[in-house]
């Protein structure tokens, strides 16, 4: 999953005929001087990170000058948000409301539907809101083939309370915001508030935009706004964990990739299987050893791809070791594997004499890919042997590494 940082969510939002606020990104307080001057009255200042709750982390902000303008960023940048180093801002147009509500898209793979939240409240209290009322948000499956049509949109806001005026305006929006869902391939859509001001207008004031990043292929426009993280635990990519993410994108077609960097450890973890990599993993502590990532590769992958995410591993600083892995492979060419490890280590200019390789690659080619890391003089266990054992050898080879170093 792809996230995009709020000023670009907006834009993007803006293309498909949503008002949005005037506003820009500030990456110093005399910018953030500029654009409230620009902007010409009350602004509001935020944080541009891809965490959320930065209302209650403190980091949006109200100016009523442009000196305060310049005094809210000042205070803004620099620090971390959830974990994300504040390196902007986004100055905004503030407006008097007389109502915010809320909505959402999300996807739903299980049910190969998109769901649709809607409240009629909204703003930062929306969680403590839901918490004393659950049913403070109606949830509605939208099926793909059906689509939201604008009357249909209406009917979902007037059971939810929301009659008047303001009725056809959410209506029209909601339908809008459902074809911008659809058409960027987004994971997640959230304008909390969508907010209708004193004059009557409808803006999204707040705006929240993850993509699907498999689907990244056939959205041209949105090359250089997205930014890849996990699905489950947002933080920013590390420089390795892009390498590799760029090596899976220069060959598509073949065989994948994947790249966890981890606090400190000193063994390059690069493994493969599904649940097997796992086994290889816990294996791998239980044995002593200390995992400084988690690689993983399968499908067959190239020998350049394998050599590419090997580097990647090694690259690490304080990596004494490395350790290559699979219980038994289906398609991946073991040879081709070998190889890759072997290009990447000279590569690298690593000798397999005086830095631990340990191997335990069974499955298609296995007798080529064993005569490949012998040759190279890395260890390489057969299928006689278990995952335990391979750890297990693992770890010994770095314990007799550190002994001939301090004798």
């Amino acid at each position: 999953m792809g996230k995009v940082l709020e000023q670009h969510a907006k834009a993007l939002l803006a293309r498909s005929g949503i008002a949005i606020p005037r506003g820009d990104a500030a990456a110093s307080p005399e910018e953030a001087r500029q654009i409230a001057e620009r902007i010409g009255g009350p602004v509001v200042v935020k944080a541009l990170v891809l965490a959320g709750k930065r209302g209650k982390a403190g980091a949006v902000r109200l100016a009523e000058s442009p000196d305060e303008s310049a005094r809210a960023a000042a205070g803004l940048l620099g620090p971390n948000v959830g974990g994300y180093p504040v390196e902007a801002v986004l100055v905004e147009q503030r407006f008097a409301l007389s109502r915010e509500v809320y909505l959402s898209l999300t996807s739903d793979a299980n049910a190969a539907r998109t769901r649709l939240l809607i409240g009629t409240s909204g703003g930062i209290e929306i969680e403590e809101i839901v918490h004393d009322n659950p049913d403070a948000l109606q949830s509605h499956a939208i099926a793909p083939s059906a689509g939201l049509p604008e009357f249909q949109a209406r009917q979902l806001w007037r059971r939810a309370g929301i009659s008047g005026r303001l009725l056809p305006r959410l209506g029209a929006l909601t339908a809008r915001l459902y074809r911008a869902f659809r058409d960027f391939d987004a994971y997640l859509l959230e304008i909390n508030p969508l907010a209708e001001t004193v004059n009557g207008e409808m803006i999204a004031l707040g705006a929240v935009l993850a993509i699907d990043d498999a689907a990244l292929f056939r959205q041209p426009t949105l090359d250089g706004l997205v930014q890849v993280a996990s699905e489950k635990v947002w933080r920013p990519l590390t420089a390795r964990e892009e390498q590799v993410n760029a090596l899976n994108a220069a060959e598509p077609y073949r065989g994948s990739a994947r790249y966890l960097e981890l606090d400190g450890g000193d063994i390059g973890f690069l493994c493969g299987g599904g649940g097997a990599s796992l086994v290889l993993f816990d294996s791998l502590v239980r044995a002593g050893g200390q995992p400084a990532n988690y690689a993983e590769f399968g499908g067959n992958p190239t020998e350049t791809k394998v050599a590419g995410l090997a580097r990647v591993v090694l690259s690490k600083p304080g990596v004494r070791g490395l350790f290559v892995a699979h219980n038994i492979t289906n398609n991946t060419q073991v040879d081709v594997v070998a190889r890759g490890v072997v290009r990447a280590l000279e590569e690298a200019g690593i000798s397999a004499d005086r830095f631990p390789v340990v191997a335990r690659e069974i499955g298609l080619h296995d007798a080529e890919g064993q005569a490949i890391f012998e040759a190279a003089g890395i260890r390489s266990f057969g299928i006689e042997s278990t995952l335990s054992d391979a750890a297990r050898g693992m770890v010994a080879a770095i314990q007799a590494r550190e002994e001939r170093v301090s004798s």
